[in-house]
C-alpha cells in the first residue's frame, strides 16, 4: 500500500473531497518519456487545502517534444488563488504557450518570439470572457479577476557536449532551478504576490503582460537536472537544505526513475504546506541509460520534525 512521504511533521490525514466535475481536472497527474537527447518526468498534485475544500487543482503543466530539433517545449502555470476560475486560466495559458512555441519551431525561426507567446496566452484568457469578440476594458478587468495565473514557459535541448541549453520566460512567482551536486540553484527571481488580491501592484499574473519579455538562457551541466515548478513546490523547498530539499535531491539527483516516483515524492505530507504542487524535471538522456533498472525510489526524509 502506498503511503504519503512524511517530511518533518506531517499534515493531518483526511479523505479528499471531489473537485468540481466541469471542467474535469484529476487530483494528480504524472507523465514521463524520453527523446533521443532528453528525459522528462513531470507531476502535478492537488494541495491539501483544495482536497479538503473540494476545490480543483489550480496548477497546470503541458510538455511536448519537437522531434525535428529534439527540443522539449514546456509551460507551467499556477492559478492565482483569489481568482475563481484560475484553474481554467492556467490550462489555457499552458496549452496556448506550448502550441505557439511548437509552431515557431516548425517555422524555423532564429529565436522564439516570447512576446508573441505570452501575449497570445493572455489573449486566450480575454477570449474566455468575451467568447470571441475584442475585449472591452471592463472585460479585461473581469478576465484578470476570474482567470489570473502565473506562467513559466520555455524550451530545452541538449548540446553537443551533453549539457542542457535552456531558454525561458516567466510571468509571476513560479520558479525554475538547476539541481547539481545535491544543491538547488534558482534560475528565476523570488517574487511573491501581494496580500491585497488580484489587483495588487505586486501581482504579476496573466492576462497582465510585461511591457518587454526576453528569454533568458541558462546552461545545465551534463550531470545536472533542470527543474520548473510552482510555488507549492518552491516554498517548502526553500534553500534546498531542509527535509524537502533532501528528499527531492535524493530522488532527482540520480538516474531518472519511473514517472510515478516523482508524483509520489512530490505529494509529500508536511504541516502548513498545503498548496498545489507541480514540478517538471529534465535530464540529458544519457542519465537514463545509467540507471539500468527502473524501480521506484525510497527518499531520505531527514527524520526529525521541523
Amino acid at each position: 500500500m502506498w503511503q504519503r512521504v512524511a517530511l518533518g511533521r506531517p499534515a493531518a490525514r483526511f479523505e479528499p473531497k471531489p473537485p468540481p466535475a466541469d471542467p474535469y481536472r484529476p487530483d494528480t497527474l504524472f507523465d514521463g518519456w524520453s527523446t533521443p537527447g532528453l528525459t522528462v518526468r513531470l507531476a502535478s498534485v492537488r494541495g491539501d487545502s483544495h482536497r479538503f475544500g473540494g476545490q480543483p487543482r489550480q496548477d497546470d503543466i503541458v510538455v511536448a517534444a519537437h522531434e525535428p530539433t529534439d527540443t522539449v517545449v514546456f509551460a507551467v502555470a499556477d492559478g492565482v488563488s483569489a481568482a475563481p476560475q484560475s484553474h481554467v486560466g492556467a490550462a489555457l495559458a499552458c496549452r496556448t504557450a506550448v502550441t505557439d512555441v511548437l509552431r515557431q519551431l516548425e517555422e524555423a525561426r532564429p529565436q522564439i518570439d516570447w512576446n508573441r507567446v505570452v501575449a497570445g496566452a493572455a489573449y486566450q484568457l480575454f477570449m474566455r470572457v468575451t467568447r470571441g469578440t475584442e475585449p472591452t476594458p471592463e472585460q479585461k478587468r473581469e478576465a484578470q479577476t476570474l482567470l489570473a495565473t502565473t506562467l513559466v514557459t520555455g524550451v530545452v535541448r541538449r548540446t553537443g557536449r551533453g549539457q542542457l541549453e535552456v531558454n525561458l520566460v516567466h510571468v509571476g512567482d513560479s520558479g525554475a532551478w538547476m539541481l547539481h551536486e545535491s544543491r538547488f540553484h534558482p534560475l528565476l527571481g523570488d517574487g511573491k504576490e501581494g496580500t491585497d488580491g488580484v489587483f495588487s501592484s505586486a501581482v504579476q499574473a496573466l492576462p497582465w503582460v510585461p511591457r518587454q519579455i526576453e528569454g533568458t538562457w541558462f546552461t545545465v551541466p551534463e550531470d545536472g537536472v533542470l527543474l520548473i515548478g510552482t510555488d507549492g513546490f518552491g516554498d517548502p523547498l526553500g534553500d534546498g537544505t531542509g527535509p524537502v530539499g533532501r528528499a527531492i535531491a535524493y530522488e532527482l539527483g540520480r538516474p531518472p526513475r519511473e514517472p510515478l516516483a516523482l508524483a509520489w515524492v512530490l505529494d509529500f505530507s508536511r504541516e502548513t504546506f498545503d498548496d498545489d504542487r507541480t514540478l517538471l524535471a529534465v535530464w540529458p538522456r544519457h542519465r537514463l541509460d545509467e540507471s539500468g533498472g527502473h524501480g521506484a525510489a525510497t527518499p531520505r526524509t531527514g527524520g526529525a520534525a521541523g
